[in-house]
Parts: structure tokens; sequence; C-alpha cells
């Protein structure tokens, strides 16, 4: 509904696929999972306009890592079992990489997120291999969304390359090694020519972006290609009503107005020069005119296809855990 993100799964009367954990019952089930980051490595993890404390990774992120062990063990027990079963790997080695997805509207932290799983899950134990990458880099590049006349778009499903990102991980699946992932660069707002990211054969990979959830309509004659979620073994949706996302925007814009806008390369540089009310204006702008209906056509609404639900309060602390029962 236009105007909210409000979700209230505890009051189903029993029908939410979802099970709903305050702060304090999500952070019981870390159990005896050690800390493996000091704080200046927590410190490091966070975005620009995103706050992530100690505790938050003590009280949030430590339960999810130990979940996502189990999940990872049960998923690779049951791939071998299929390769028995097949007789044969499809990979040589008996392993196939696990795929979470990290999805959200813009300024909601998935970076921070997406980061700090990686930190933690690549401290398991067995010293798992984890490759991080974004779908920014599966964006189409500017001249592409100019001659199409999507740059008002830029975010939307419509402006993203989705066969590459598809073959991509189809690529990944197979163990196919290496694969490269096109780079994106949020100083120049664009896709780098001749530049990649090299992802070879990881044990876990996550995918951060806005629309990894979303779906289509289904085919009539069942022929159609697979969603990017449907690679996914595991997906967080991180969650935030609209007025909290809209102010941590316009935050993050006035921050990046005083920093990387100032450089005269920057795609943006013609907002520095911006006064306070003007630049708050134009952030204000951008939100409503881009970004809110991004959020409520085509972020939003894949909100119940995740796996969990990480629900953000104002202050940026994850308030609320929803995980999808078995």
């Amino acid at each position: 509904m236009p105007g909210t993100t409000s979700m209230d799964l505890r009051a189903d009367h029993g029908l939410s696929p979802y099970r709903t954990f305050s702060r304090d019952e999500w952070a019981q089930l870390r159990k005896d999972t050690p800390m493996p980051l000091r704080p200046d490595e927590i410190a490091r993890l966070q975005g620009l306009n995103d706050r992530l404390s100690l505790r938050e990774v003590e009280e949030i992120y430590l339960p999810l890592s130990r979940l996502l062990s189990l999940y990872v063990a049960a998923t690779q027990k049951l791939f071998r079992a299929m390769s028995y079963f097949l007789d044969h790997g499809s990979n040589g080695d008996g392993k196939m990489p696990y795929i979470i997805g990290v999805a959200g509207s813009v300024a909601v932290g998935k970076s921070t997120t997406a980061r700090v799983l990686q930190a933690l899950l690549a401290r398991w134990p067995n010293t798992p291999k984890v490759d991080l990458v974004t779908t920014d880099g599966f964006l189409l590049p500017n001249a592409v969304l100019e001659r199409e006349g999507l740059m008002e778009k830029k975010g939307f499903p419509e402006s993203y390359d989705l066969p590459l990102l598809l073959r991509f991980l189809t690529d990944i699946k197979a163990g196919r090694r290496p694969v490269r992932a096109p780079l994106y660069s949020h100083f120049f707002y664009d896709v780098m020519p001749d530049q990649s990211v090299e992802v070879d054969r990881p044990d876990i990979l996550i995918v951060e972006g806005l629309n990894v959830l979303q779906t289509g309509r289904p085919p009539r004659d069942g022929t159609g290609i697979p969603f990017v979620s449907d690679f996914f073994d595991f997906s967080v949706y991180i969650d935030a009503d609209e007025a909290i996302l809209e102010h941590w925007y316009v935050e993050r814009f006035m921050r990046l107005r005083e920093t990387a806008f100032r450089d005269p390369l920057s795609y943006f540089h013609r907002y520095s020069q911006l006064t306070d009310g003007a630049a708050r204006d134009t952030a204000l702008s951008i939100w409503n005119r881009i970004n809110l209906p991004n959020l409520q056509e085509n972020v939003l609404p894949t909100r119940q296809r995740a796996d969990l639900i990480l629900r953000k309060a104002g202050g940026h602390e994850i308030a609320e855990v929803s995980l999808r029962k078995l």
C-alpha cells in the first residue's frame, strides 16, 4: 500500500509464512557463536550513512551467521545426495556454490548487511571463500539508458542487462571458473567499460541489489527464462518505513554533497554547489521522482519472497527479524 511499509506478521492468526522474533528473542539464538570481528573491522564495514555497532553484530548478525552455517551444511549434504543418486558430480569436487541474495530499498543499508555477512561467513572454521557482487554492475550503460529514455528509470527492473546477470548466475551455479561480473562506479554513476570483478568458484556468493527478488508474469507456455531469485539458496530483505528511508536518503545525499560530490570528476559534482536548502529539495525530488516509485512498484512487493526479513528502526538498528517457516 503506498505510503507505508509497516509489517505486522504477528497479528496474522497463524497464517503468516514467517515466524517473527523481537530483537532480544533473536539475539538469544546466537548461542555460543564466537565473535570473530574486531571493533576496527566492524567500523570499516559500515556504509557512509549507516550505523553498525558491536552490539548489532552480536545480537543480529551472529545469530544469522549461525543459521546460515546450518543451512549451507544442509544444502551441501543434499547436493552430495543428488550427485550420488545421479552417479556423478556436477563440478568435480562435490561442492556447489551457495548463493545468498540481499534486497531492499535505496539507502536501507543493503551494502552494510552484505559486507557484514561476507566478513562473518569468511571467518567460519573451515575458512570458506565468500565473494560479494552487486547488481549495479549489471545496469545498462548510461549511453544505452539515455538512448532508450531510461535514465529516470535507473534502478528499475528495465534498466538492467537481465540476460547478462542470468548468464553470470548460471555460470556460478555450474561451477565454471573464473566468472566475471561488470564493475560499476558510483563516483562516475556508470558501468566501467572493460573493467570487471572476478568470481572464482566461491563457497558462498552474496548478491546484493534492489530488485534481486523481482519476478515477472509467468509465460503461458511455461518456457520463460528463470528469475534471478531462482538461483538463490537463501535471501534477505532489509525493511524500513518509507518516511525513515526518505530521511536516510536525504541525509546520505547531504553527506555526499560535502565529500564525494566535491570532486570535479564526480558525476554529481554540480550538486556540491547548491545551498543547503536547494540540496535538500534536490534530494527529495530525486527520492519522490525515482526511488520512491521504484520502491513501491518493484522493490517492496518482493519483500514477502525473502527467507528472512530484517526490520529496521529509525536509528538504523534492527528491531525485528522474521524468518520463513520450513
